[in-house]
């Protein structure tokens, strides 16, 4: 039986297509390795600027491996691959597929044509040919799933290139996305987290702009779902009654992960992002009047085109008032093919880098602030995957809180897994976590705590190709950085 590894960059809908591409291959009867597999595949990201850097330079560390052992197959996918296409077997002639995101059930079809052929098979469809959540899945966790609810973005904001990459919006009925959620329950699932370029402009497909918040409830009639999370909202489309749906539906998370970019309204405006920075502060205190123990996250990109000392400022208030619990700050990096990559005003990247550190200071100093008053407080973790750590003497476990913090714990003895769930007494808090030091206050073993390995791949470090950790990505929910 061939063997397969696969490195996913990017966002969690990339995540949900790497799941995917893994039950395909298993589908085709292919089988999970951690060292030297037959198949490599790099399920790529083209949002940020290094994105080719990192692929081509990732291509080169696989090369020798290649030539070492003739029968392997090396397979690009994803929104680098979309965007490049052909160019990827020209930079890298040892490249034996590259697939785009509109066709990722096609893998195994080019995998056995090219080596078939004996030549690299290069096949990019234009529109989406299967929904992805309706192809075969290898879960990487037996307590958490994604499932996507829509495809695509009908934004056009000027920084972004994904639009261009994943197409129009589509929608699936609500139904259809009820069931998998169901049958992931099923399964033994306790959380599951809604995916989709804008959440919450689904429906818009079939003509119901009440179709989120309806869908929010229906995955609170679920029995046996404890755990709804989504991302990532536009704040254009952010409404009332979604807010309600959160407050009132008592499995739906009080997380909200709602991309800024920038509190400058002129910069809002180059960015052609539909609203602005006293539309975004309502909602904040919307979701706080409704939710007050809600966390908050965001995306903000720093040194934008024409960026002023005074629209950064701008930013920093608009973070001072909003008091995100975390917040993923990105360099403003030309993308080709965008709008924003041919405006006046780019800013040099030193004036960028500084005022990145100035963001970055400020907010680890609300994450600190705000993570302090949950010092004392009990919390409900639902026990995430890995072996725990060692933080001097005490052995510690990682679970994720209701609101999406994240916690290392003490399991003092207990027999804890990866998807049982715990209740702590937090003791210490730091910027980007909360530590209990005491032993659980209350433990229940789930049905996904008893089958803690199932759907899970083994582990891969990729040392053996050079490459770096192929780990699962920390379970907070965000698209970081995509321009939602």
């Amino acid at each position: 039986m061939r063997t397969y590894q696969i490195k996913t960059y990017g966002c969690q809908m990339n995540v949900h297509d790497s799941e995917r591409l893994a039950g395909m291959l298993e589908s085709a009867g292919y089988v999970a390795s951690d060292t030297d597999p037959d198949v490599v595949v790099l399920n790529t990201c083209a949002v940020r600027e290094n994105a080719d850097n990192k692929l081509y330079g990732n291509l080169g560390h696989l090369a020798p491996h290649k030539r070492e052992r003739p029968g392997m197959q090396i397979a690009v996918g994803g929104c680098l691959a979309q965007k490049d296409r052909g160019e990827i077997v020209r930079r890298a002639p040892w490249v034996d597929v590259v697939f785009g995101t509109h066709n990722i059930g096609s893998l195994p079809t080019l995998l056995e044509r090219a080596r078939h052929n004996e030549t690299a098979q290069v096949e990019i469809a234009e529109s989406l040919e299967v929904f992805p959540s309706t192809l075969p899945a290898r879960r990487d966790s037996a307590y958490s799933g994604w499932v996507s609810i829509s495809v695509g973005c009908n934004n056009t904001c000027t920084f972004c290139i994904v639009p261009s990459l994943r197409g129009k919006e589509v929608d699936r009925r609500p139904g259809e996305i009820l069931a998998e959620v169901g049958a992931l329950v099923d399964e033994g699932v306790l959380e599951v987290t809604l995916l989709g370029q804008n959440v919450n402009a689904y429906g818009v497909e079939f003509g119901d702009r009440y179709a989120f918040a309806k869908l929010l409830r229906s995955c609170g009639e679920i029995d046996g779902l404890e755990r709804v999370r989504f991302t990532s909202p536009h704040p254009r489309d952010f409404t009332d009654d979604v807010i309600a749906a959160m407050a009132e539906t008592p499995n739906v998370c009080h997380q909200l992960h709602m991309p800024l970019q920038s509190g400058s309204d002129s910069v809002l405006r180059a960015m052609r992002r539909s609203y602005r920075s006293a539309r975004y502060l309502s909602i904040v205190d919307k979701v706080r009047d409704a939710m007050p123990d809600a966390a908050l996250t965001t995306d903000i990109i720093v040194g934008f085109p024409g960026e002023t000392e005074e629209d950064f400022e701008a930013t920093l208030e608009v973070v001072r008032q909003a008091r995100f619990a975390k917040a993923f700050t990105f360099q403003y990096s030309k993308r080709p093919g965008t709008p924003a990559a041919e405006l006046p005003g780019q800013v040099p990247p030193e004036v960028v880098a500084e005022r990145y550190q100035r963001l970055t200071a400020l907010q680890d100093e609300i994450s600190l602030a705000e993570n302090h008053k949950l010092v004392g407080s009990t919390l409900e973790l639902l026990v995430a995957d890995g072996e725990g750590r060692k933080d001097g003497a005490t052995h510690r476990m990682s679970g994720r809180a209701r609101d999406g913090r994240l916690v290392h714990f003490n399991p003092d003895g207990a027999a804890v897994r990866a998807g049982d769930v715990v209740e702590v007494r937090v003791d210490k808090a730091a910027p980007h976590h909360l530590i209990a030091d005491h032993a659980p206050l209350g433990h229940r073993r789930t049905r996904a705590g008893d089958n803690s390995e199932l759907g899970k791949r083994p582990k891969t470090d990729g040392v053996s190709l050079g490459l770096p950790s192929f780990g699962r990505p920390e379970p907070m929910p965000q698209i970081q950085g995509c321009g939602r």
